[in-house]
């Protein structure tokens, strides 16, 4: 059975589109050219888009440029857009026509459409229009970059809760397993002694530094170009349009936003968009560290470091009973990599502008809004399932604690650095500690002072070597 349409007509002729669609004529085009991936526009980008059109009647309609009923209609279709009443309305695929064209269009139709009906019209009629009303003092080419910043701010103190609570997580196991003394790492190879709570703390400090960069970036998104229209001059806009829409989207979002110093470079450069993205994919490389470190100390249990343990939240094996894998680690993992992927395109869309414009936009506003999206999604489950829950396995990691020969380096100050070298290469052949080891040495009158040339005591040695927490906490060990 055909499902039922109607025609409609745009500057190129009809065009059969379905009958109940709130979309029109521009729409169903794009629809047909781009059956590209079958993703539809992310929430932010359709309320960023409805608020502009929102903001644009009021300030049209208070300049003297819009009927007041039109206005009014236009105002409450969007207003319900911005609710998410009409989601599904929104049908263009990301990979669109240059500029977003397709989506500016496909928000104007269903504005004007509804707003149609709220004015007692049909679907088609228009008596609200897509381009003379909802378009008024407007262009795809200064709505879609205004858009693209308030989608990231919209969501912008959602992600930095997220991270703020695995920051928080963090600490607190960095509290939990503060008295843990265990065998650092470096090159993979023994290092000194470093506490695990250390470590936890290391990284809640790195993630609270990433979410100060995208604080950070996020300020220049709060500088808005609407106004510009086609190239950046304000053609057929009113002189006072551009600091009023500022100023009324600032109302409307509860955003700080600040007008543009100047419109033609907000018009050509998406620098700001570029920055916004790069403070992500800096946070996911954190990630992507952190989450490789879980792995690595929770790997075994019989056969790797075995040092941490994860909460089990799935079975690990479809063939291995009672295998348990870092699922929750893997994840993170593979949802950062898709995050670096969204700023490569970012990168690259934005560098391919020219002249008065980014014709790119489109995929740059899809990467960004996933980027978003992905990370505020990954970094709480992340938290939730395996930060919380993960548990420390004391008696492994002071057994690897205590077969560490690189201790030795306490004693530097007492035996210098080539006695200290020729006892690790002998403890290590003769798969002995190297504190028994040092004090068998010492105890024969083998080891001498570095600097004074006597016999360093057993006693000396095991001073040195006895409180290993000491080694975590830096100075000179005497």
């Amino acid at each position: 059975m055909t499902n039922p349409t109607r025609i409609e007509r745009d500057s190129l002729g009809e065009v059969r589109v379905p009958a109940s669609a709130l979309y029109g004529a521009q729409t169903q085009r794009a629809v047909d050219n781009f059956p590209i991936s079958g993703l539809k526009p992310w929430r932010a980008f359709i309320w960023s888009m409805a608020t502009i059109k929102l903001a644009a009647a009021q300030v049209n309609r208070e300049l003297g440029l819009l009927d007041a009923e039109k206005a009014e209609a236009i105002v409450r279709a969007a207003q319900e857009i911005v609710l998410g009443r009409w989601d599904d309305q929104f049908v263009v695929d990301p990979f669109q026509a240059g500029a977003g064209t397709s989506h500016n269009m496909n928000v104007n139709e269903v504005i004007a459409n509804r707003a149609t009906q709220l004015l007692g019209g049909k679907l088609g009629e228009y008596r609200v229009h897509p381009n003379d009303h909802v378009n008024m003092a407007q262009s795809t080419n200064d709505t879609i970059p205004t858009a693209i910043r308030l989608g990231c701010l919209w969501r912008l103190d959602e992600l930095l809760a997220a991270l703020t609570d695995l920051a928080e997580a963090l600490t607190a196991k960095s509290i939990e397993f503060d008295d843990l003394v265990k065998s650092g790492r470096t090159h993979l190879q023994d290092a000194l002694p470093v506490r695990l709570g250390q470590e936890f703390g290391a990284y809640a400090r790195a993630v609270e530094r990433d979410a100060e960069r995208i604080r950070r970036s996020a300020e220049g998104l709060r500088r808005l170009g609407i106004g510009g229209t086609a190239v950046g001059s304000g053609l057929n806009a009113h002189p006072e349009y551009h600091a009023r829409m500022v100023r009324k989207l600032s109302e409307l979002t509860g955003l700080q936003l600040y007008e543009s110093d100047n419109l033609f470079e907000s018009m050509q450069s998406m620098a700001d968009a570029v920055d916004f993205s790069a403070s992500l994919r800096t946070l996911a490389l954190t990630l992507i560290r952190i989450a490789n470190d879980f792995r690595l100390l929770a790997s075994g249990p019989a056969t790797g470091l075995d040092e941490i343990r994860f909460p089990a939240v799935q079975p690990g094996s479809s063939i291995m009973p009672g295998k348990v894998n870092p699922v929750m680690a893997e994840m993170l993992d593979m949802a950062m990599f898709h995050v670096v992927g969204c700023d490569t395109t970012v990168a690259l869309a934005a560098q391919a502008g020219q002249l008065e414009l980014n014709v790119m936009m489109p995929v740059m506003a899809h990467n960004l809004f996933e980027a978003m999206q992905v990370t505020i999604g990954a970094v709480r489950a992340f938290t939730e399932r395996a930060v919380r829950g993960v548990s420390a396995n004391r008696e492994k990691a002071e057994g690897w604690l205590a077969k560490n020969a690189i201790i030795i380096t306490a004693l530097n100050p007492l035996i210098g650095y080539t006695q200290g070298a020729r006892l690790v290469k002998e403890a290590l052949a003769r798969g002995v500690p190297i504190r028994d080891l040092a004090v068998e040495k010492a105890r024969a009158g083998e080891i001498e002072h570095r600097d004074q040339g006597r016999p360093v005591s057993a006693e000396e040695i095991e001073a040195a070597l006895n409180d290993l927490r000491r080694l975590t906490e830096g100075g000179i060990v005497t």
